[in-house]
Formats: structure tokens, C-alpha cells, sequence
């Protein structure tokens, strides 16, 4: 195995990790005493990175051969991320 295919194995599953980071992050945003900040913003990039979540978990599924996704899907998502920007 080469160090492509290394990091293209392993490489959903770091992704899964710093986002949850992430999550933590967005939760501490919200539940902020402090409002003097517009949301809405942030809400979108939310909804932004739970499409991402589910797109890497489906991809992990593909890897492990749970379960087979159309191509299509993961072009669907795509688009939607893009579509709360």
C-alpha cells in the first residue's frame, strides 16, 4: 500500500474527529450569554458542516463495505454544502 492510498484510507475518519471539534465549538457558539452577534451566519455553516458529517460517515460506510452509495449522492451533498454558502 502506498502513502496515497494510506492517507485516502484513513483520511474520513481525521475528518470525523476535528469536526467534531468543531461541533463543540459551533455548541459553545450558541449557547453563548452573549448576543450582541449576529447568527444567522453561523447557523448556515452549521447546517453546512452536519451535511459534510453525513457525507464522511457515508463514506466510511462505503469503505467498510456496509452499505453502497450511489455516485450521485455524494454529488447531491456536495451541492447542498455549497448551497448554504
Amino acid at each position: 500500500m502506498s502513502l496515497g492510498q494510506a492517507f485516502a484510507q484513513v483520511a474520513p475518519y481525521y475528518n470525523l474527529a476535528m469536526v467534531l471539534v468543531v461541533i463543540i465549538l459551533f455548541v459553545n457558539l450558541f449557547r453563548a450569554k452573549n448576543k450582541n452577534v449576529y447568527l444567522k451566519p453561523w447557523y448556515l455553516l452549521f447546517s453546512a458542516i452536519c451535511v459534510f458529517i453525513l457525507e464522511e460517515v457515508m463514506t466510511v460506510l462505503r469503505s467498510m463495505q456496509i452499505i453502497s452509495f450511489p455516485q450521485w449522492v455524494f454529488g447531491i451533498t456536495e451541492m447542498i454544502m455549497i448551497a448554504c454558502f
